[in-house]
């Protein structure tokens, strides 16, 4: 389909006014061909995508890749100043003449992307925008648990093998709120809301102090749940038009447990 076409009907659910103030959605490196039929969709592009493609002859195959972290998080000259491999590999790709586009806080915050997609895998019921963090969702269990019930039930549901849990609060989870990735700053505005459970990812020690003296619980899972953003893009995809061929490359291993 057209190119532009199908970028428009994306905007509309994840429009750059979306991202927030520190992001760089939107076109990374290349030029954007006038037809997509053929699109690569990944969480990062990096080295270890570029030889998958190469390896599967996708090169000649593929007309868009579309990422969920920004390739280039910056300005090219800023980022390759302080990033030569980056510079590399962008040189590379942009030898294939595939354009890269992002969609991060954008499809984090927007209608049907990243934390509906979790708030769903999660089976939450009447799942809801919250009104202090609009990144976030939240929503009812379909039946309370105790909270290390509730832990074993998330990790299974988003696909992870461990979490971390800050247990100050309910000991049982009736209403959840989750964003993916590093959201954890805003734990004390969910707690205002009135969540028994907050869900995000990358809490520092200052954090965990935090959540501590507001006596609250909070569930550090990693920032590898967003894997879901290529199951949940490529249904938006077929949905816009069910003859794009798509194709995952889903590489990035959780961290061995030591």
């Amino acid at each position: 389909m057209k190119t532009n076409v199908l970028l428009k009907k994306l905007s509309k659910n994840f429009p750059k006014r979306l991202q927030e103030g520190f992001d760089h959605c939107g076109l990374q490196t290349g030029k954007l061909r006038e037809d997509t039929n053929n699109i690569v969709l990944c969480l990062d592009f990096d080295e270890e995508v570029f030889e998958i493609m190469k390896n599967k002859n996708l090169f000649d195959k593929t007309d868009l890749i579309i990422t969920h972290h920004p390739f280039i998080f910056g300005t090219k000259f800023k980022v390759f100043e302080f990033d030569e491999k980056k510079k590399v590999l962008c040189d590379k790709i942009d030898s294939k003449n595939i354009p890269i586009y992002s969609y991060h806080t954008s499809f984090d915050t927007g209608k049907d992307g990243m934390n509906d997609a979790l708030a769903n895998a999660l089976n939450l019921q009447n799942i809801k925008q919250l009104d202090s963090v609009p990144m976030a969702r939240g929503g009812f269990l379909t039946q309370p648990m105790e909270i290390h019930d509730f832990c074993k039930y998330a990790k299974k549901c988003l696909n992870v093998d461990y979490g971390k849990l800050i247990n100050k609060g309910s000991k049982t989870i009736k209403s959840v709120a989750i964003i993916g990735g590093g959201g954890w700053s805003s734990y004390h505005d969910v707690q205002k809301e009135g969540y028994d459970i907050y869900i995000s990812g990358d809490i520092p020690h200052h954090g965990r102090r935090g959540v501590i003296e507001r006596q609250y619980n909070y569930l550090d899972l990693p920032h590898e749940i967003e894997r879901i953003f290529m199951t949940q893009m490529k249904k938006i995809l077929l949905d816009i038009d069910p003859s794009l061929n798509i194709t995952i490359i889903d590489h990035e291993a959780l961290p061995e447990l030591i």
